[in-house]
């Protein structure tokens, strides 16, 4: 019996976790986490009878508590709730798919506990990926991507165990704005920029893959995940979303993952690794695709990349930075308060704030202030 904890159980990633839960009799949940979602958290529950489940929001949590006094899950709030979630001693896996940096101190604590993790939350090697790879080596976990574009590239390494790989290269559908020029951009609404051509995702993560921001918070998670020099880390337009990452080795060899675009096999392959298991849904024809195609970005409209890279390359802050600039600037435009285009330049202009004020290697409670600094003013 595999027995997991899952944080953002409502999420896109959580839902279908849930899913892959319900076709397996041999997993147990022990957990599930919620910012605030409590109607769909409080069926979760009351399906998949959790020993504990955390809520962000107090105020929430106190009301889901009432709705639950007849079940024998108990609620826990905030981030004490979190990382008690994160540390219960009966889960041996955690599935992260929080967005933002909320996930951050729960993956950590479930590392200092022996957890393996299945991580869907990129934040939280990109602010923190210093202190969590260094974690998971001394405690002997295993932490396993569950993005689409990482876990291509990690099952593409699982048969290549004595070979190094020279080059990653990281796939990308362009999001519903490909092709389009700055002009074209100008007056976009974020009705427009919510329309991903082939992932059903969250706002946040859908206009990220719009901005290209999405893709270059990728790239620092690839950074820390697979250990390539930033050079050898390439950004490949591939609108059919088919080829889900390729990684080419020395000889010149490229290897690729390759299926429809579909979450739930990366879910599942974190979830039931080393092993496969039978997974229904629509299966790859060649013969309905019929072509594939291939192109560079086109960083000039979509500047959000080259930050990223920067970001990457910089280290310390920076990454944090990027990362909680894009997330309040995402905000913003959802909230209309600035356009599209203006998404990058929020971040380029935090970016230059945070020039030469901190250490190259941060520790965690400056990562997060930090974070907080960008989103909360404090």
């Amino acid at each position: 019996m595999k027995k997991i904890t899952i944080f953002g159980s409502t999420g896109s990633i959580g839902t279908q976790t849930l899913e892959i839960v319900r076709s397996q009799s041999d997993f147990k949940l022990i957990g599930l986490a919620a910012k605030k979602n409590i109607d769909l958290l409080e069926k979760q529950v009351r399906e998949f009878h959790p020993k504990l489940v955390a809520v962000w929001d107090e105020s929430k949590a106190k009301e889901l508590k009432l709705r639950l006094s007849d079940c024998a899950t108990k609620v826990v709030s905030g981030l004490e709730g979190m990382l008690t979630l994160a540390t219960e001693p009966e889960a041996e896996m955690v599935l992260t798919a929080f967005v933002g940096m909320v996930g951050v101190e729960p993956t950590i604590a479930a590392i200092l506990s022996g957890k393996h993790i299945a991580l869907a939350n990129k934040e939280t090697l990109v602010t923190a990926g210093h202190i969590i790879m260094p974690l998971v080596k001394e405690k002997r976990v295993n932490l396993l991507p569950v993005d689409s574009e990482h876990s291509a590239i990690f099952q593409v390494l699982q048969g290549e165990k004595e070979a190094k790989p020279e080059k990653i290269l990281l796939t990308a559908s362009g999001g519903p704005f490909l092709n389009r020029t700055k002009e074209e951009l100008k007056h976009v609404q974020p009705e427009d920029a919510l329309q991903h051509p082939n992932w059903k995702m969250g706002a946040k993560i859908t206009i990220d893959s719009a901005t290209l921001a999405n893709k270059g918070l990728e790239v620092i998670e690839a950074k820390w995940l697979f250990d390539v020099p930033w050079e050898n880390i390439e950004v490949v337009i591939h609108p059919q979303s088919i080829i889900h990452s390729m990684v080419e080795f020395s000889d010149g060899a490229v290897l690729a993952q390759m299926g429809v675009p579909d979450m739930r096999l990366p879910i599942q392959y974190a979830l039931t690794y080393p092993k496969r298991r039978p997974l229904v849904g629509e299966r790859l024809s060649f013969f309905q695709i019929g072509q594939m195609t291939f192109a560079k970005p086109d960083n000039k409209t979509f500047k959000a990349l080259d930050l990223a890279y920067q970001a990457g390359k910089e280290g310390g802050v920076y990454p944090t930075v990027f990362n909680a600039a894009n997330e309040l600037a995402v905000q913003k435009f959802l909230q209309g308060k600035i356009s599209f285009l203006e998404i990058a330049d929020f971040i380029e202009e935090k970016m230059k704030q945070y020039q030469g004020k901190y250490s190259d290697n941060p520790s965690l409670e400056v990562v997060l202030n930090v974070g907080k600094e960008i989103m909360y003013g404090q």
